[in-house]
């Protein structure tokens, strides 16, 4: 009997190291303490013709100021231009006389020129109006109610905007004025960049020295600029090279070598057009015929845009 009795106790004991043992064995698991990467700074652009990247970025919030949208807004005649007022905001259209053009790889391009601006060819346009400006953060909060800009000023270019969301800022407009407002097509924007029936066959909109009418990446600081603080091309409109790149109409497609009569280059396709080379962009990304294309969704805070009627 004593004997049964000391192995009792003896397995009882073995039985309880062992579940001892397993719950010493977990442990509590350790937090992460890894901190998050900080952002870099914006690569500057490469020599080199890229694949467009993909849209990575959210979109940005509002700086929560003033986020009231005009209700109404009108469209006057000054001169030969047209003047847009929505919530006191002003913003002159330039009148750009029709005429016939060549573009693309024209001689004064020299080397820069790369193969998709090829083959240079006879345009014709029709009369139009061409914003003096880039479109204002100013005019985007009177029309939108909102600033999305990443460089905050009044009269700094709006920019972090995609295709997608100039047209539902000219749709508004539109609604507004009882106009047609709509982003230029490429050969409206070259055709106004070079200067139209004025033109004086630079390789920059307005002047053969870059400095002189662009803010681009060599006298930046790496930030956009209020408009009209560089030098106007022969029409008198501003920035159409540097500060911002400009989102025009077209899909982006292959030139065609024969004459043509207020084209679109392409019906179609998966990325828009943008025209003029940024605060980012090296020099030869701001001559009048370079091309740049994204995808209708991307946002960067070199992109803006530039109206025409």
């Amino acid at each position: 009997m004593k004997q049964k009795l000391i192995l009792l106790i003896l397995f009882c004991l073995c039985t309880l190291g062992v579940a001892a043992q397993g719950v010493v064995t977990r442990q509590k698991p350790r937090q992460n303490t890894t901190q998050p990467a900080t952002p870099s700074k914006p690569r500057q652009n490469t020599q080199q013709r890229q694949k467009p990247r993909q849209n990575t970025q959210t979109r940005p919030q509002n700086s929560g100021t003033a986020n009231r949208r005009a209700t109404s807004a009108t469209v006057t005649r000054s001169g030969d231009n047209m003047v847009l007022s929505v919530g006191g905001v002003s913003y002159t259209m330039v009148y750009v006389q029709g005429g016939t053009f060549t573009m693309g790889a024209t001689s004064e391009q020299g080397g820069d020129a790369v193969d998709d601006e090829k083959p240079s060819h006879s345009v014709t346009l029709s009369s139009y109006y061409m914003g003096e400006t880039e479109v204002t953060q100013d005019l985007w909060q009177a029309v939108m109610g909102s600033n999305p800009s990443c460089f905050k000023g009044d009269s700094f270019p709006v920019e972090l905007v995609s295709w997608e969301d100039c047209q539902t800022f000219v749709d508004r407009l539109n609604s507004l004025t009882g106009q047609q407002f709509h982003l230029p097509t490429e050969a409206q924007w070259e055709y106004a960049a070079r200067g139209g029936t004025k033109s004086r066959g630079y390789k920059y909109s307005g002047s053969n020295d870059i400095g002189s009418v662009a803010w681009y990446t060599s006298n930046s600081s790496w930030k956009t600029h209020p408009v009209k603080t560089k030098q106007a091309n022969e029409l008198g409109l501003y920035d159409m090279s540097g500060n911002v790149s400009e989102w025009c109409s077209d899909w982006y497609g292959s030139y065609s070598s024969g004459p043509q009569t207020n084209p679109t280059v392409a019906s179609s396709g998966s990325h828009r057009m943008n025209r003029g080379g940024s605060w980012i962009g090296l020099a030869w990304r701001c001559r009048v015929s370079y091309r740049g294309y994204y995808t209708p969704s991307y946002r960067d805070h070199s992109l803006g845009l530039r109206l025409a009627l």
